[in-house]
């Protein structure tokens, strides 16, 4: 009888070296900014991706493109419950669900997305090379009940709209 194991490989990513960029845009303009990863992993068997899950300590907000008293205030509402409510939802979830190889390094990935406690499905191209992994894909904020700011909820907010989509861009090192 044969054997048919597989060899299965479990990659940690390295917290301090991997990056979670987000853009939200406004009427008006965009504000930029990080959160950090608290841990995570990517899976391969046979050389090809095959899963992977990592947490986000959303804790961690830090808005890039403003400073002092503007850039406080910015990160105490996207802290509060009108955006994040990092004081109960302290992290933030994604979880590999179906790997398929659309060519050499490039996967798509459907995953499960899990802020503020609600999961919803994501799908995004990882380009993943021997050192690192690298996507960028949007997030329909309103699906997770962070409905502020939104025109789909809310009328007559003029210039104060904000879009129901967010971005995320991430380098995942291991």
């Amino acid at each position: 009888m044969e054997s048919t194991s597989t060899k299965k490989i479990k990659k940690n990513i390295e917290v301090s070296e991997s990056t979670l960029h987000w853009v939200g845009k406004k009427i008006l303009g965009s504000h930029t900014g990080i959160l950090n990863f608290s841990d995570g992993f990517i899976t391969f068997e046979e050389g090809s991706l095959t899963g992977g899950k990592f947490t986000v300590d959303m804790t961690s907000i830090n808005v890039t493109d403003l400073t002092g008293d503007l850039k406080k205030q910015l990160e105490g509402h996207l802290n509060s419950d009108d955006f994040f409510s990092t004081s109960k939802f302290t992290t933030a979830q994604l979880e590999f669900k179906n790997v398929t190889e659309k060519s050499n390094h490039l996967f798509q990935v459907e995953a499960h997305l899990t802020i503020k406690g609600q999961t919803h499905p994501v799908t995004f191209e990882l380009k993943v090379t021997d050192d690192k992994a690298e996507t960028e894909f949007k997030v329909n904020r309103t699906l997770y009940g962070i409905r502020y700011g939104s025109g789909s909820f809310f009328s007559n907010l003029g210039d104060n709209t904000i879009n129901d989509h967010f971005s995320i861009k991430t380098v995942l090192k291991f």
